[in-house]
């Protein structure tokens, strides 16, 4: 049992090592020239060597060593002519069309005929063979085309290459073409990335600023309490703020309860003189937008419109799919005056504006406009997404 086991594994072992040496051979061929040049260089020849000894010999019954000999040794002597007309044609590669066939042409002619006189007079050597130069028509025309043959192998085997090297550079510029646009839309997507955070980051100076003049008019007329609560929501939004990623997109509810913790420190300021009514959708709630696209909008309608109406105001926020657009719409009572026109200049509407060019360029829509009631209506048309 254990003599078998021993020869199993001396088996294993020899079949791994020729599995080693084949692989290594085609690793070899695969990526060196010089190794698929003797390669095809050792099959034409001995595939030729093989195919003259079974026609020729075996067939006419001529089997003996001095035919043996002979096949071998015209096979050789032909591959080291091969192999001058392989530096010949490497030498004029890069010549014109016309002088490479007449040079290659005259020297595979000439190639073919010493060869035929050494097969010839080797073979008159090794045998009894006398009727030489009566056959030479014969032999020579053999030669001819063998070398013919070896010629156009050469040539397809080098213009295959060719085509094989032109295909890898096309590919591999291709490939540098693809990592050179990565890499630009990569610069492109940071720098987006960068203008989107500095826009985000410039809201919360603009909004705090706000809100601590307001807290600090409530501690000047005494409301020690509203104050304090105030600055507790504004703790709390501000919280929110910091928690969400300022270049993300997130579903409109979410937004609107972002928008809930704002108005919650408004309506500690103005009370029952602030009105907010929601029309929004089941189907618009899920769609994304920007994170704090409604907070400048509404801070807007707070200090231009509701905060100069003696009677506080109602703010309303419309939100509906049409297609394949999500339609936002937000608009306020204004501030009773009827000659109001629309404010669009302040820090937080331009930068909307700016936040919406920067995240969809061309494909979305701002509109400020009076055409809906007495204040300011803003229309903002975004692609639907979820």
């Amino acid at each position: 049992m254990s003599r078998l086991m021993y020869t199993n594994h001396v088996s294993k072992r020899a079949n791994n090592r020729v599995k080693e040496t084949v692989n290594l051979v085609k690793k070899n061929i695969g990526e060196s020239t010089r190794y698929r040049f003797w390669f095809w260089q050792a099959s034409f020849w001995l595939f030729l060597s093989v195919t003259s000894f079974v026609i020729l010999t075996l067939w006419y019954g001529n089997l003996s060593l001095a035919s043996i000999e002979h096949t071998i040794l015209q096979g050789i002597v032909g591959l080291g002519f091969s192999v001058f007309l392989y530096k010949v044609f490497e030498l004029i590669w890069n010549k014109p069309l016309r002088y490479r066939m007449m040079v290659g042409g005259s020297v595979v002619f000439l190639i073919a005929f010493i060869w035929t006189i050494f097969r010839m007079y080797l073979l008159a050597w090794l045998t009894d063979f006398d009727s030489m130069f009566d056959e030479f028509g014969g032999w020579y025309f053999a030669s001819l085309f063998i070398f013919l043959c070896w010629t156009g192998l050469f040539h397809g085997i080098r213009y295959y290459e060719l085509q094989q090297e032109e295909h890898q550079s096309v590919l591999q510029a291709e490939a540098a073409a693809r990592d050179e646009q990565i890499k630009r839309i990569e610069a492109q997507s940071i720098a987006r990335d960068a203008q989107l955070k500095m826009l985000r980051y410039q809201l919360n100076p603009h909004f705090l600023s706000n809100t601590l003049n307001a807290i600090n008019s409530l501690i000047e007329l005494g409301e020690a309490d509203k104050a304090q609560k105030m600055t507790v929501q504004l703790s709390q939004f501000l919280r929110y703020s910091l928690d969400n990623d300022p270049d993300t997109t997130i579903e409109l509810r979410k937004e609107i309860d972002a928008t809930n913790l704002y108005l919650e420190i408004e309506k500690t300021r103005f009370g029952d003189h602030l009105e907010i009514k929601y029309e929004v959708t089941r189907e618009a709630e899920k769609a994304l937008v920007p994170s704090l696209l409604l907070q400048p909008i509404i801070e807007n309608s707070m200090k231009h419109a509701i905060s100069k109406n003696e009677h506080g105001g109602t703010i309303l926020i419309k939100a509906r799919r049409e297609n394949t657009r999500l339609i936002l719409v937000l608009s306020d009572t204004g501030d009773g005056s009827p000659t109001q026109e629309p404010t669009t200049k302040g820090v937080g509407l331009k930068n909307i504006q700016q936040r919406l060019k920067t995240l969809y360029d061309n494909n979305h829509e701002l509109i400020f406009t009076k055409e809906i009631g007495p204040g300011l209506t803003t229309i903002i048309n975004l692609p639907f997404e979820t």
